[in-house]
């Protein structure tokens, strides 16, 4: 819950967040919120800890790789209830069966 609201809080995320509706390179990235390359990855980091964006790999026809960040998330709702705690609902879109499969070997990427 902090890292959701520690991100939305943040500006510089909040712009991230509006330009990643379709997947974006991090390149595309400095250059439309105007942030330095240095502090875009600890912003895409950080967004990344509160699972509001996603990274997706595609392997280039000539080699190597190029990433590309999306917004993971519909919508997000902060509620509190009658005890006066607070929850926060993070609603997702639904994933196709090749985005789950790309999902799970990123995963796996990150971990070898």
């Amino acid at each position: 819950m902090t890292a959701v609201l520690e991100a939305l809080d943040d500006p510089d995320c909040r712009a991230i967040l509006r330009e990643t509706s379709q997947p974006t390179t991090a390149t595309e990235l400095v250059e439309r919120c105007d942030i330095p390359k240095s502090t875009l990855y600890r912003k895409l980091d950080l967004l990344g800890e509160a699972s509001l964006l996603r990274e997706r790999d595609t392997i280039n026809p000539e080699g190597g790789r190029t990433t590309r960040y999306e917004r993971d998330f519909d919508d997000v709702l902060i509620s509190i209830d009658e005890t006066d705690s607070f929850s926060i609902t993070v609603n997702r879109p639904q994933r196709t069966p090749d985005e789950r499969l790309a999902d799970i070997w990123s995963t796996l990427r990150d971990e070898v």
